[in-house]
This record gives C-alpha cells, sequence and structure tokens, in this order.
C-alpha cells in the first residue's frame, strides 16, 4: 500500500436462525445416516431460517445492530454496508438497501456482492478500500445466506452441506496500519462454473414451469471435481500469501478457513504447516453457510483473540472463485 493506513476490524457480529437440522432429521428425509455425513463433512447439525416471513436481509439487518450496538454507535452513522450472499431477498431491491432500512442504517449506502462462498473475502477487500482511501469511515460487510430457500430436500449429495446464517464486520481506519487487513489475494475461473450453480432464475434460463419442474432453481454440485479444485486453491493461495510477506506457521495465529468440507480444511492447514489448534472449525454446527463461514467463526473466537496477532482467512466457491487475506487483528478482548 502506498499509505500506511488500513482497515482494522473493530466489532464483529453473528446471527444464527434458532431452529437446528440435525443428522437425523436428515436420516428421515433422504437416504442418509449420521455416520456417512459426520465422516466425510464433519458436520451435525446446521441452523435453519423456517420463518417463511424472514429471508436473507432479516439476518443481515440483525447483524448491523449487534455490530453497531457492540461498538457503541448508532446505525445512522454507518457509511456503507456490503452483502455477501448467492441467497438475496430478490433482484432488486438489493439486499444491502433492504438491510439498511430493517436496520436504521438510513444514511448507508450499499450493494450485493455475489461470489458463493469466497464472497465475504471478495467484499472484505472490497470494503476495505473505501476506508484505506479515506472516502468512509464506518464500513460494514456481511455475509448472509438462506440456503435452506436454494436446497433440494431430496437430493442428499447437497441437502447435507448447507445452513442458514449470517455474521459481518465493522471496518474502521488504522492510521498506523499496525492492525488490520495486511494484504489479500483473491481469483476467479469461470471454466469451474459448471460443476458448482444454479441454473435458474436469470437471464439465461428465466423462472418456468419447465425450468420449475427440472429442478433448476436448486443448487447444483459435481462433488469430485469441486473438491479436488477446493483442495488445491485454499491451500495454494493460502501458502501463496503467507509466502510473499514472510510469514512462517509460527507466525499465525489462526487459520481462519470457510467451512465447506472438513478434509479440505485440513488439508489446507497441512499445506501452511499450521496444527489442527490453530484453526478455527465451527463446521460440525452450523455446516456450509456459504458467505457467513469466515466471520461465523471470527465471532466465535473474538473473545480468545488480542490485537497484532495474525490470521489467515481463505475461502473457495463457486464460480470458481477463491482467495486469502493476510489481517492483523484489532479487538482488544471483553473483559
Amino acid at each position: 500500500m502506498n499509505s500506511p493506513q488500513t482497515a482494522a476490524i473493530t466489532a464483529v457480529h453473528g446471527w444464527l436462525p434458532p431452529d437446528k437440522l440435525t443428522n437425523a432429521d436428515l436420516e428421515k428425509m433422504v437416504d442418509t445416516n449420521d455416520e456417512w455425513i459426520r465422516t466425510r463433512t464433519g458436520i451435525s447439525e446446521r441452523r435453519i431460517l423456517k420463518d417463511p416471513k424472514k429471508a436473507t436481509s432479516d439476518m443481515v439487518a440483525e447483524v448491523i445492530k449487534g455490530l453497531c450496538a457492540q461498538r457503541g454507535i448508532s446505525p445512522e452513522e454507518v457509511d456503507l454496508v456490503i452483502v455477501a450472499t448467492v441467497t438475496p431477498d430478490m433482484f432488486f431491491p438489493s439486499t444491502a438497501q433492504l438491510s439498511c432500512y430493517k436496520s436504521g442504517a438510513k444514511n448507508a449506502w450499499g450493494f450485493d456482492l455475489s461470489a458463493a462462498c469466497s464472497g465475504f473475502l471478495f467484499a472484505l477487500r472490497t470494503g476495505s478500500q473505501f476506508v484505506t482511501n479515506g472516502t468512509h469511515k464506518k464500513v460494514i460487510v456481511v455475509g448472509s445466506d438462506k440456503m435452506s430457500s436454494i436446497v433440494d430436500y431430496t437430493d442428499r449429495t447437497t441437502c447435507v452441506l448447507f445452513g442458514d446464517a449470517a455474521a459481518g464486520v465493522l471496518l474502521e481506519a488504522d492510521p498506523t496500519g499496525k492492525t488490520g487487513i495486511q494484504d489479500a489475494i483473491l481469483r476467479s475461473d469461470g471454466a469451474g462454473s459448471e460443476y458448482l450453480r444454479m441454473q435458474a432464475g436469470g437471464s439465461l434460463n428465466p423462472a418456468s414451469a419447465e425450468t420449475i419442474a427440472a429442478k433448476m432453481h436448486y443448487i447444483e454440485q459435481d462433488g469430485k471435481p469441486v473438491f479436488k479444485a477446493a483442495v488445491t486453491s485454499m491451500a495454494d493461495v493460502s501458502y501463496e500469501i503467507m509466502e510473499r510477506n514472510g510469514l512462517g506457521a509460527d507466525d499465525i495465529s489462526y487459520l481462519v478457513p470457510h467451512q465447506a468440507n472438513l478434509r479440505i480444511i485440513d488439508a489446507t492447514a497441512r499445506r501452511m504447516g499450521v496444527g489442527r489448534e490453530k484453526v478455527m472449525i465451527n463446521i460440525e454446527k452450523y455446516g456450509n453457510t456459504t458467505a457467513a463461514t469466515i466471520p461465523l467463526c471470527l465471532w466465535e473466537w473474538s473473545n480468545k483473540l488480542t490485537p497484532g496477532e495474525n490470521l489467515i482467512l481463505s475461502a473457495f466457491g463457486g464460480g470458481f472463485t477463491w482467495g486469502s487475506i493476510w489481517l492483523k487483528w484489532a479487538m482488544t478482548p471483553k473483559a
């Protein structure tokens, strides 16, 4: 960076729906069992937003209010809200706009960003630019997905994986540059689009009786190529950001990986040379919440972190999209 000023995380918050969907519940719905799910994914249960009147924006609004309360500010002080999601309430208006309205952030502008499971990293890097260039003082970045709205609960290969949640951070400037986002590597490759996607609902395949009958409005995944690409991409990009910044395993306090699959997480940690004790893992409780997984981890571990600690954030998602961010933690643990 030309300027030492960085964008630091000054508040972190998450919101989880109250209802759980356990592996035992799924055994009654599809041909699967608890051992099979846990062995292949590491997941035991996930949260589901069952209220038919609630959507992604409602979860985001709770995160915005929680972040402001934690920081001791009014939602009216927020300048910008970026929402990473693949399950917007609707195509337009944006989920960010609806969330600002519902949370009272009436002076903020906002937009949605779609990068699947890498969405939070892409949004975090994007949001940080508005802080480091000095045009915005308080930027909120939220990853939120109501995956239950696009999951086919008759497809045992995908319905066991996903859950609903929202989590996010408040970004503010650190003029010293000693905390906050230090570096980022973000990548995408549309060649992987056929392996992980939702085919219908857009301009290519508008909603019709035919697309509904063909179940084209549900998430579609070809597991083997996705798993192979995820293992390689997440591991390599995490190692790359460490190498180019002269960081060793001993310098890293935690790897904060996207929670897609425990085997992918383990492979990334091995490539970085860090042990399980330095990896944030909560997939067993929440499953894959897409854009919400990384900020959910930050929220759950926030009271264990101290200012200056090095964190490596790493994700892989549909598209394909992938990336890694190196940040230095800025928040002091609560008393």
